[in-house]
């Protein structure tokens, strides 16, 4: 052994291991790298099957169709309106999960995030026995304003708001019970309100996890399915979303089903690189 290199050895020695620079990586166990690469396979070859059987050549004619325009427009608005309701009622319900203290916290959390969990289509059934015309809330809201909410555009965006809020909640809450509390307390102490304290101290300082859950939100309600048929059915033009009009095209037309899926996939994908930062620098 050469002085350099047992001079680089004793070093090793006194510092109490290897060099940064010298760390040997260990390699993978054959026993872990078979099932990792199935289970890699497993989850592109559908992605990568959706992308080969494309049909690319008619895939502008497909997408600029009626049926396929008026789908795309339907989920991009309702979705929007959905994530705009969850905006709405779900940061204030994020802020009484995270800065509040009452009896029941827990399972109010819980009970929030059950449509996380919950089966989309028993999610409908909710829907349809609390906001149905005969439901314990639809049968007034019919009564006395005139107002049915099932199998219109209206419930569908209920529907999807249902399913996409509990995304929104559990982002902003983890958000403000990572942000220091003292700002907002420092605020009341000079005069302001706590509303105003949320407004002008709390909000910009979560802004970032409102955003990542809004886009989350977003997403999730893009791509309902089981609560918006159950709840607002399948009616071309006025309830029939992506997800829906990929299901009935599949049967009758799978060239246009396939470009309809394309389409989510390159949402998916979008979504998931503008929240590429934020789960990096999370981790």
């Amino acid at each position: 052994m050469t002085r350099a290199g047992t001079s680089g050895a004793a070093a090793d020695t006194l510092t109490g291991g290897p060099r940064p620079g010298r760390v040997r990586r260990p390699g993978v166990p054959l026993p872990l790298m078979l099932p990792a690469l199935v289970g890699l396979a497993f989850l592109l070859l559908p992605l990568v099957a959706l992308l080969v059987r494309a049909p690319w050549r008619t895939l502008p004619d497909q997408l600029t169709s009626s049926a396929v325009w008026q789908a795309l427009q339907l989920s991009l608005v309702s979705a929007t309106c959905a994530t705009a309701v969850s905006l709405v009622l779900g940061v204030p319900l994020a802020w009484l999960l995270a800065r509040t203290e009452f009896p029941g916290r827990r399972l109010v959390r819980a009970l929030v995030t059950l449509p996380l969990v919950l089966p989309p289509v028993v999610g409908g059934v909710a829907l349809l026995l609390a906001l149905g015309r005969n439901g314990i809330v639809g049968r007034w809201l019919d009564a006395w304003f005139g107002v049915t909410l099932p199998f219109t555009t209206a419930g569908v965006v209920v529907a999807e708001a249902f399913v996409a809020m509990p995304f929104l909640v559990i982002s902003v809450e983890g958000t403000l019970r990572a942000a220091d509390p003292r700002y907002e307390e420092a605020a009341t102490t000079l005069g302001a309100s706590r509303f105003t304290a949320f407004r002008r101290v709390t909000l910009p300082l979560i802004a970032p996890g409102v955003a990542a859950g809004s886009v989350l939100a977003w997403a999730r309600a893009l791509g309902e399915f089981g609560a918006t048929i159950t709840f607002a059915g399948n009616f071309p033009g006025r309830t029939q979303t992506m997800p829906l009009a990929v299901y009935l095209a599949l049967q009758n037309d799978p060239a246009a089903a396939i470009a309809l899926s394309l389409v989510l996939l390159a949402v998916s994908i979008a979504v998931l690189a503008g929240l590429r930062d934020r789960w990096m620098t999370a981790s």
